[in-house]
C-alpha cells in the first residue's frame, strides 16, 4: 500500500494519520469538525457486516462513516509522518 491512501482502506484494527481531508467545502469541514485534521491519529475500529459503515477512533470520539465520506479523507502510515 502506498504511503498516502484514502481512509477507506485502512484496515480493521490498524492506525494511520491524516494528511488531508479532500472533497467539498460543506463536507471537508464537517470532517475536520467532528477530528479528521492534518495530523490527527485514526484507527479503524471495525466495519458493518455489509461492509459500511465503518467505525472510526479520531481525537477520542467513535465516528461511523460511509465508504464515500472515508474516501476524503487521506492518510499516511504511522511511520510515513514527518
Amino acid at each position: 500500500m502506498d504511503s498516502d491512501y484514502d481512509l477507506s482502506k485502512l484496515a480493521s484494527g490498524c492506525a494511520s494519520r491524516v494528511a488531508e481531508v479532500c472533497g467539498p467545502d460543506g463536507m471537508r469541514r464537517r470532517l475536520e469538525d467532528i477530528g479528521f485534521t492534518r495530523g490527527a491519529a485514526v484507527r479503524c475500529l471495525f466495519e458493518a457486516p455489509s461492509g459500511e459503515p465503518r467505525a472510526y477512533s479520531v481525537r477520542g470520539a467513535v465516528i461511523a462513516l460511509r465508504q464515500a465520506d472515508a474516501e476524503l479523507v487521506r492518510v499516511i502510515k504511522e511511520g510515513s509522518w514527518d
